[in-house]
């Protein structure tokens, strides 16, 4: 938008500076010209009357050749005066020139062509002028003048040249006032949509500067008013959630206790079963309570480093470095157990070597590890579970694959919706929130979560971060 703006600007200011200079120069070359005409029309008549003196007393020429003489001597003009008596010339003027035969054709017919063409800067050679003399009833004599046009010129030139270094200059001092209003204008253009994509992406984001033109100020403090509004909503529903989920959790422990009493005063194995029927539904809620409030942690973790400061500037400083590779090893041997109940097996890579750090919150890497790991084990079994760390130039993996059943490219796309279950395992019990919860604290940790096919069956669940470099005494650190 930019380049528009300032391109639509920097042509209008140019076609400006053309007009404007096409204009002054044309005045230019008007002003010389007739200037010019005034002045040799001013010596033709001058020699005119001369002539017509010598034409009228007697014939005696002596004192026209002299003036024609001076002149051309002063002006470097030549001068042709063809009289009844004989043609008179100075300064190399000769007749055999097809304009002078022409000048003293028109000027014979009584005539006058005292007129220049229009100067032009560039160009080379003479024009004649010419006018008759005589009396009313009878010409006497033409008399025709050379006009040099060279001096002419290059003061026409001269003022070119001035012209186009003041249009120069004007253009320069035009497109700079463009660009400084181009960049007046967009600067809260750009802010207010950095404002809308952090919005869209965080539900925050801070409080525009009032810049620019009046209008967009007032959209600046209308958006304002609006994002805060929005903000504040999506954190009373965030709010609203969190304390919900925790609020139930009394009561659903409660209602587990009575179902646990309950079954102490059954009798009949139908009775039992039913108590376990509602016993196995408590536990699902639970586990849909506790998915739903770490869903919230992962959520607030993302808007609260994305929406610190003003437009979305973090304001929790720098995140820990730390070593991954403990971190899956801790995890490794949580999940050791339950593998070996569901018949997998869990293999845990050799750390690399340099050891490589990753900025991450170690209790946030440790949770999402689990998820991935616990997902392998409850969607995968049996199956053989691989848990590595790859390095890369540029990143660093922390890498959880198995060899189970995999999901489709649509389902790999799907996996990180909330509540969303593949298909093939509706019947496992879950709640569908467990890759949502590794895409948000990824998200929250400058990583990403990426969902792969392994080879020949499978899937590889890979969170990639920047490559990041150790700093002292904060190894490990959260």
């Amino acid at each position: 938008m930019k380049l528009r703006v300032l391109g639509v600007l920097s042509i209008l200011s140019v076609l400006i500076v053309i007009f404007a200079s096409t204009a002054i120069l044309t005045s230019a070359g008007r002003e010389l010209t007739q200037e010019l005409q005034i002045n040799r029309a001013a010596a033709l008549n001058r020699l005119a009357q001369v002539a017509f003196d010598a034409a009228t007393d007697g014939g005696d020429a002596t004192q026209l050749q002299t003036e024609m003489d001076r002149y051309s001597e002063l002006y470097g003009e030549g001068v042709l005066i063809r009289l009844q008596a004989g043609t008179l010339r100075s300064g190399g003027l000769s007749e055999e020139r097809a304009d002078v035969r022409d000048a003293l054709a028109r000027a014979n017919l009584n005539l006058n062509d005292t007129t220049l063409a229009p100067l032009q800067p560039f160009g080379t050679g003479s024009e004649v002028i010419s006018r008759s003399f005589g009396s009313a009833s009878q010409v006497l004599g033409e008399a025709v003048l050379e006009v040099n046009l060279d001096a002419a010129r290059q003061k026409l030139r001269e003022r070119w040249l001035l012209v186009g270094v003041a249009a120069a200059a004007l253009t320069a001092v035009l497109l700079l006032g463009a660009a400084r209003v181009t960049r007046w204008v967009l600067r809260p253009v750009h802010r207010l949509n950095s404002a809308v994509t952090e919005l869209e992406a965080t539900g925050r984001t801070g409080q525009l500067p009032e810049d620019g033109p009046p209008e967009l100020r007032e959209l600046s403090r209308s958006f304002t008013r609006m994002a805060r509004t929005v903000s504040d909503s999506i954190d009373s529903q965030r709010q609203l959630i969190a304390d919900t989920s925790h609020q139930l959790r009394n009561p659903v422990g409660a209602l587990r206790l009575r179902v646990d009493l309950l079954q102490l005063e059954l009798q009949t194995a139908r009775e039992h079963k039913a108590a376990a029927g509602v016993l196995a539904e408590l536990e699902r809620v639970e586990e849909i309570l506790d998915g739903v409030l770490k869903l919230a942690t992962a959520e607030h973790r993302v808007f609260e480093d994305s929406a610190g400061g003003p437009l979305g500037t973090p304001s929790r400083g720098l995140p820990a470095v730390a070593d991954p590779y403990p971190v899956l090893q801790e995890e490794t041997e949580r999940a050791g157990p339950a593998a070996r109940r569901s018949g997998s097996s869990i293999l845990l890579d050799d750390p690399p070597d340099p050891a490589v750090h990753i900025a991450c919150n170690a209790a946030e890497l440790a949770q999402m590890v689990g998820e991935l790991i616990n997902n392998a084990i409850k969607y995968a079994a049996p199956a053989r579970i691989s848990v590595a760390v790859r390095v890369r130039p540029d990143a660093v993996a922390v890498e959880i694959s198995d060899d189970g059943p995999g999901l489709s490219a649509a389902e790999r796309a799907a996996a990180t919706s909330r509540f969303w279950r593949s298909p093939q395992h509706r019947e496992i019990r879950g709640n569908g929130l467990g890759m949502t919860i590794v895409d948000k604290l990824a998200g929250a940790n400058g990583a990403r979560l990426l969902l792969a096919e392994a080879s020949p069956h499978g899937l590889i669940a890979r969170i990639e971060f920047p490559r990041a470099v150790a700093r002292p005494g904060k190894e490990g650190t959260a």
